[in-house]
């Protein structure tokens, strides 16, 4: 059984016993989240919500909240000797794992 999940504006299909990055929560370590926002429930067949599954939940258990790799940003104007700049940026995230699906 699989299910579709929105959070952090993003779209996940999800399984139970996954374990996924997702946007950062404002929850700590080892607590449990639901999510209601369920766009699709599959397994012997596919429900579809209209935008979401009515009744369907998803819950899982935060792991951790962290912050991912720094990427490097860099932007310039060509043919401009001093508008050149650098910056760096770290996206905080919290990993979840899908504990039940009910839907």
């Amino acid at each position: 059984m699989y299910a579709v999940i929105e959070t952090g504006g993003k779209q996940y299909q999800v399984k139970e016993g996954d374990e996924i990055f997702i946007e950062k929560l404002a929850v700590n370590a080892d607590d449990t989240v639901i999510f209601d926002k369920v766009v699709a429930v599959g397994g012997d067949s596919l429900s579809v919500g209209a935008p979401y599954v009515a009744g369907a939940t998803v819950e899982a258990k935060v792991i951790k909240n962290g912050k991912a790799k720094k990427i490097t940003v860099f932007t310039y104007k060509p043919k401009k000797g001093s508008s050149h700049r650098k910056k760096g940026h770290r996206q905080p995230y919290t990993k979840v794992r899908i504990d039940a699906i009910k839907a």
